[in-house]
């Protein structure tokens, strides 16, 4: 096995938890935050007042009028009050974005242990303010107006691929009933229901378009949710009861405005992946056990086999129609069932790709549990392939 290079991060995960995302009970931010907090701690097996410092991903931007949100976790987990806790935001990759927040005050070496907690409460706003909210993830100089809200961002760029590439209408759906599938065997999925190829590739009642070409099985679920992590430094983990060690993080931002760039070659998440391929000492993605990646959309996953490199520019369909990123493929993505199936509370989501992909690792996924796993990869972004953060993890 390749050797990681020296920049590489220096920390585990060694503690998580994980609510079910969906339309949930809880009324606010405050209240998912406590289902996570003190049950990721003890989970890691240390008490809180051990946690040196906390790191809370929660996008807001109107979904909750808690617009300061780093101290609600003092409610539940009062041992924390006076640490540092930090609230972090980078749209829909601010789970990621905490995460290396985390990494950074470990690297730094002021503290041993970070709680890291990601969070959203979408349910309880109305579906059109829903829509203006996302928004706020592109450029609104030139996207507000663009028909369908941040769907009619991810149209366009499905037109646009289909005029270079061809209709790729199979393959979107296909990506769809698959991520369905696998969503039936995660129990904190929102939609745990295989609706079949057929279902996802036709227009229905049931199934219409949102911003064509891009039907309602196309997009990701608005969701309520919360996931937390504790990361410790790599030697404390040698202690511990179990530890997923970081082979990379890197963090890669482009040009907001999708007319400054060809946006349908998704150049800011190749460089991220290829900046942290090389920085976990690896040769090519093929050397990943799975990838769980940020699929919003499905064309945004059918491009990001490209971004990978899993195939060459154009090709993206062949992944998903020969079956290479099936369950039981040659690199399974999203064997959670991905943000289509599982549900995307914006805050929540990066944590929560760290939560499954450690648990993969450990051997722990119940259900959704791959034979022989060794190095998982972790791919979430920010807006339309705006910040992108690519981790990858390996079992200790």
């Amino acid at each position: 096995m390749a050797v990681p290079t020296p920049n590489a991060p220096e920390a585990c995960i060694i503690g998580w938890a994980h609510t079910p995302f969906g339309k949930l009970e809880e009324p606010d931010l405050e209240s998912l935050l406590a289902r996570v907090g003190r049950a990721a701690i003890e989970d890691a097996g240390i008490s809180p007042a051990e946690i040196d410092a906390g790191f809370m991903g929660v996008f807001g931007e109107g979904f909750t009028n808690q617009g300061f949100p780093s101290s609600l976790i003092l409610q539940s987990v009062p041992e924390l009050r006076f640490k540092p806790i930090t609230r972090y935001e980078n749209a829909c990759a601010t789970g990621s974005a905490a995460i290396h927040g985390a990494l950074d005050f470990l690297a730094a070496k002021r503290g041993r242990f970070a709680l890291v907690l990601g969070a959203e409460k979408m349910t309880a706003t109305p579906g059109a303010q829903v829509g203006e909210i996302l928004l706020n993830a592109s450029y609104r100089k030139t996207e507000q107006d663009i028909k369908g809200g941040f769907a009619g961002v991810f149209a366009r760029i499905a037109e646009a691929y289909f005029q270079r590439h061809g209709d790729q209408s199979d393959a979107l759906a296909a990506i769809a009933a698959k991520n369905h599938k696998n969503g039936v065997d995660n129990p904190w999925a929102q939609m745990r229901k295989d609706l079949g190829y057929a279902f996802c590739r036709a227009e229905s009642e049931k199934n219409p378009f949102v911003a064509p070409p891009l039907k309602r099985t196309d997009c990701s679920l608005v969701s309520d949710g919360a996931a937390a992590l504790v990361i410790t430094d790599a030697e404390t983990a040698k202690s511990m009861q179990k530890a997923v060690r970081f082979r990379a993080a890197v963090q890669v931002n482009d040009m907001l405005p999708i007319a400054a760039r060809d946006v349908i070659r998704f150049e800011g998440p190749r460089e991220a992946w290829s900046r942290a391929l090389d920085q976990a000492g690896l040769k090519g993605i093929t050397d990943l056990s799975f990838v769980e990646t940020h699929d919003c959309f499905t064309i945004a996953e059918l491009i990001e086999y490209e971004a990978m490199g899993l195939v060459p520019e154009g090709q993206g369909a062949r992944a998903v129609l020969e079956g290479w990123t099936a369950a039981d493929g040659k690199l399974p993505v999203n064997r959670s069932g991905g943000l289509k199936a599982k549900g995307h509370p914006i805050g929540a989501t990066g944590v929560s790709m760290h939560v499954l992909t450690a648990m993969q690792l450990t051997g722990t996924a119940g259900a959704m549990q791959l034979p022989k796993v060794e190095i998982g990869g972790i791919f979430n972004m920010g807006g339309a392939a705006v910040a992108n953060y690519v981790s990858i993890l390996e079992r200790v």
